[in-house]
């Protein structure tokens, strides 16, 4: 069994114990680790399939589960590209989140940070998404493509109505680009893994055992990441908006106007980093389904009342 599968699936992890384990696997460091190492790591697994992170005797053990779950997809076994691993998430991201919400005085100014979200989230969603079904690679860019226009055009109709209307509401002026950024973050997710529904990802009994291709699977693992998603987005761009809303009214904003852009910045990335890993802990990695809430073909393929899906980043 590929040994990521095998960790998610016999550490039954509550919500705490997957935060703190994220809390690692996000650690920068990781995306400097060589492949050679990480393949190293990989095949110490492989040998110890009894071996688990939590054991503490063996530190070579701990090391290699960290970097074999921070830099191979559980579904193929391949390296995640290094821009697009967990832990390169938070630290590219996060200007980009700033950047889109700084008010736009045309489109110039608006386009290009949420065009690089948008492309960003795509490749990011679609990468560390379920890669156990078939998809060519016309398929795949005709997918990306069509969730990066869509999600951009999202994103920036509304924030061109701002402009063009100039909204004299501060409530709402203030509250609609949050409320629109996490929309468009779950929209990507569903649009960039939208194959997943039709095709089917592979479920699994408890020793990996492939059963068969649910499209009922592929679509609760959309549906919860996109809830994860815009949970994770829509927090980190409303704190620091409601922060920078009653900063405006003390004195120091009003003797240091400039300083609004530095406390908003910062309050972002605290935010952004507290979240990043409570949203990847929300649901686990391999969930469970009970196999009556799957296809027919694969319940009459088991006698199992519990299988397990590869939900995906």
């Amino acid at each position: 069994m590929e040994p990521n599968v095998r960790f998610w699936i016999t550490e039954r992890q509550s919500f705490i114990q997957r935060f703190l384990q994220w809390t690692e696997l996000l650690d920068p460091t990781n995306l400097v680790i060589p492949s050679g190492k990480i393949e190293k790591s990989r095949q110490l697994l492989l040998k110890n399939e009894d071996a688990s992170i939590h054991d503490l005797e063996d530190q070579r053990i701990r090391e290699a589960w960290k970097r074999s779950l921070s830099a191979v997809h559980p579904d193929n076994g391949k390296l995640i590209p290094v821009p697009f691993r967990p832990a390169a998430f938070l630290p590219v991201t996060t200007p980009m989140v700033f950047l889109s919400l700084v008010p736009g005085k045309s489109l110039k100014s608006m386009i290009l940070p949420q065009l690089s979200f948008c492309s960003y989230s795509t490749a990011f969603n679609f990468i560390n998404g379920n890669a156990s079904y078939n998809r060519h690679l016309y398929e795949s860019l005709l997918v990306g493509a069509g969730a990066i226009a869509s999600t951009t055009f999202f994103t920036l109709l509304p924030n061109l109505l701002l402009v063009k209307y100039a909204l004299k509401n501060i409530l709402l002026r203030e509250t609609l680009p949050v409320v629109i950024l996490a929309q468009v973050s779950a929209l990507n997710v569903l649009g960039s893994r939208s194959l997943e529904t039709t095709r089917g990802i592979k479920v699994m009994d408890k020793e990996g055992n492939v059963i068969g291709y649910s499209r009922r699977a592929g679509a609760k693992a959309i549906r919860d990441t996109a809830t994860s998603r815009a949970m994770l987005f829509g927090t980190s761009a409303l704190i620091p908006e409601v922060v920078s809303h009653f900063y405006k009214q003390t004195q120091l904003f009003v003797r240091y106007p400039r300083s609004l852009w530095t406390l908003k910045l910062s309050c972002t990335i605290l935010v952004t980093g507290l979240m990043v890993p409570v949203s990847f802990s929300v649901f686990p990695n391999i969930e469970r389904i009970q196999c009556s809430k799957l296809e027919e073909e694969i319940q009459s393929a088991t006698e199992e009342t519990e299988l397990f899906y590869n939900r995906g980043v």
